[in-house]
């Protein structure tokens, strides 16, 4: 009697997750075709403010909405990469974009404790700060993990990194690293 319950149950949730892995391989079917190109990525060119510079050299001012200085990834000391790392992905080097240890830690926090937390790398920072809103939406975040997905099938890390470095928006009109050092 118990042998059979157990194998009602067993068929039960087999076949759950056999309609769930089918429907959620149809919405990614249907949402794929609907992301967009990484050109913004591989072509990167942020806006650069206009600085006007003396004849010495000296910097007179400068006109914009966004400070910014763009840096290559091999000018960023290691030191930079790490903390970058430690606070916002430790595990960038190894997940293909999507850190699903950090999404069931933050699912578990957000359950137990009510608060939410974060679960997002900095490969779906990018996506999110290159290509989508910060609505609060499943689509959104369907959307997010797919393009996180794409860009790390087209990029390599420290390509992604250098992105990351040079767009996050750091405050007072600072975006990039580079650019909140020298404010």
């Amino acid at each position: 009697m118990l042998r059979r319950w157990l194998l009602y149950i067993g068929s039960v949730v087999l076949g759950l997750a056999t309609v769930g892995a089918l429907l959620g391989a149809f919405v990614l079917a249907l949402l794929y075709p609907t992301l967009p190109s990484l050109d913004t990525l591989t072509d990167y060119r942020p806006k650069i403010p206009l600085r006007v510079v003396s004849a010495e050299g000296e910097l007179l001012g400068e006109f914009g909405e966004e400070r910014r200085a763009v840096v290559n990834i091999s000018e960023v000391p290691e030191i930079m990469k790490h903390a970058i790392l430690a606070a916002e992905d430790e595990r960038f080097y190894s997940h293909g974009g999507v850190d699903y240890l950090s999404v069931l830690r933050a699912a578990a926090s957000n359950l137990a404790s009510g608060t939410q937390q974060g679960a997002g790398t900095i490969t779906m920072q990018v996506a999110r700060n290159f290509f989508l809103t910060r609505e609060k939406t499943i689509t959104r975040k369907l959307r997010e993990v797919m393009l996180a997905w794409k860009i790390e099938d087209n990029l390599s890390k420290d390509e992604i990194l250098q992105l990351y470095v040079n767009q996050i928006f750091i405050g007072q009109r600072a975006y990039g690293f580079a650019a909140a050092s020298q404010i």
